[in-house]
């Protein structure tokens, strides 16, 4: 079991100073390690970089320069702080091009060398952690999900953590928001992911079915039953079993789901024998559950048994950052599959992608793609081609795709020329303005990312400008 304190690696080829080192952080909270070469060291690091390292210049196989440049190259995360007895501005200058933290000459104090291997190491914990916030952000794929907005993000967080275990998880969203994708997305994380995934949709099976479709029948239990059939809880044996628009269900067959989930154990429609199962449950509704408890439409007993790890998809008008990221995704994939050369969308067609609500979610979208490169064949889709209600659309959006060409043009003034990025303030800010203060709209028009124009603005906020 790994311990939580950071670690300190001495590489140092005085067994004296590096007891002396050692000494200095007796009571401080580090592992601390110390190894004589630097052949020695550079196996340490490769094989676990602590979060500091002293390193000195002179050891007896290798420069320690060498070491830190091997460092940095490959980009390994550790916080060097270079100790030597031999100090020069050149050098200094060297290490702190190579990526040293900082620089210090023997002798030293115990409080130097404290207090630089304090700041060594928290340097090294945020830079960790701004790591793992970027990795998160530019995750725009996921187990099927396609987007990186900070409402999809937080989604992909909840999966992370909620996978591995056994829980429960209850799903809400719009239709089209993704809510089977989710689901697979879970199954597919966890340690089922081998094992069968078995997807069942209550609002699509006629109620005098749905009690056989989960748990199956024997021959002779009603009319038609001719045979004995497995139901999708004995499929799901070992993997999960996912129930779609479970808020369908009828209060009867709820109580037997019910029963089902507390003991893991059912029986086939005209069965008295208990089959046992090992199956972990999902479940979603576009309806709001608490509602359908509240008016007698859904059990509280088991409403409070599945909504164990709740997880409420975003609707894509509250992912406008992931609108164009899906609409290209969807046109490379639907133009493949039609051998159409669709490649690009028109500006006014993202303008209007961006500006209307997708009261359908994710799946009119794709429908409306599918739509368009059915039925036309381009390079670029243009208004023209979008099906109604988005040919005919008179948002927002409008008056300002007939203008965009205006939002473009920067206007210098007279004879003085100003610095570019005093430039460059003035036509985001002037963009942000022409669009109401729809950044995401005002990123096509100036062609840049959405985040290229938060990223400005966080740090004109920052600077007091």
């Amino acid at each position: 079991m790994s311990t939580s304190k950071p670690r300190v690696l001495i590489i140092e080829d005085s067994p004296a100073l590096a007891e002396v080192y050692r000494s200095y952080l007796r009571g401080e909270p580090y592992q601390v390690k110390h190894v004589g070469d630097g052949k020695s060291g550079m196996a340490e690091i490769e094989r676990d970089p602590p979060e500091a390292l002293l390193l000195d210049l002179k050891l007896p196989d290798m420069d320690g320069m060498d070491i830190l440049k091997y460092i940095h190259d490959r980009q390994i995360p550790t916080s060097v702080v270079i100790i030597t007895g031999h100090a020069s501005v050149d050098v200094a200058i060297d290490a702190m091009r190579y990526g040293a933290f900082d620089f210090i000459e023997k002798p030293f104090s115990a409080k130097r060398v404290k207090v630089t291997l304090r700041n060594a190491v928290d340097r090294q914990n945020l830079n960790t952690l701004v790591e793992q916030i970027r990795d998160d952000f530019q995750r725009d794929h996921y187990h099927g999900f396609i987007g990186s907005s900070l409402a999809l993000q937080a989604v992909y967080r909840i999966i992370d953590s909620a996978a591995p275990s056994k829980a429960t998880v209850f799903i809400t969203g719009e239709s089209g928001t993704g809510k089977e994708v989710c689901a697979e997305a879970i199954h597919r994380q966890s340690n089922r992911r081998d094992k069968p995934f078995i997807p069942l949709n209550c609002g699509a099976i006629p109620r005098d079915l749905m009690e056989s479709e989960i748990f199956g029948h024997v021959r002779g239990a009603f009319t038609g039953a001719t045979r004995d059939r497995e139901g999708a809880a004995e499929m799901a044996d070992g993997g999960t079993l996912f129930l779609d628009e479970i808020g369908e269900m009828d209060l009867d067959l709820q109580t037997k789901l019910l029963r089902f989930v507390q003991t893991g154990s059912f029986a086939r429609v005209g069965a008295t024998q208990l089959v046992k199962v090992d199956v972990r449950f999902i479940c979603a509704t576009n309806r709001d559950p608490q509602k359908e408890v509240d008016e007698g439409r859904f059990r509280e007993d088991l409403f409070y048994r599945l909504h164990v790890i709740p997880i409420h998809l975003p609707a894509l008008r509250d992912r406008v950052d992931d609108i164009l990221l899906l609409a290209n995704n969807f046109l490379r994939k639907f133009a493949a599959e039609e051998h159409k050369a669709f490649r690009e969308f028109a500006p006014e067609v993202e303008a209007v992608f961006l500006e209307y609500d997708w009261p359908g979610n994710i799946r009119q979208l794709q429908n409306v793609l599918r739509n368009v490169v059915v039925l036309y064949d381009a390079e670029q889709v243009t208004l023209a081609m979008l099906p109604p209600p988005l040919n005919r659309f008179t948002g927002r959006a409008a008056s300002p795709v007939a203008a965009a060409p205006a939002a473009r043009v920067i206007e210098t003034g007279a004879q003085e020329i100003r610095p570019l990025h005093v430039i460059e303030k003035e036509a985001i800010e002037r963009a942000i303005a022409f669009c109401e203060g729809n950044i995401p709209r005002a990123a096509v028009l100036l062609e840049v990312s959405p985040s290229t124009i938060y990223r400005k603005r966080q740090s004109w906020q920052s600077e007091g400008a």
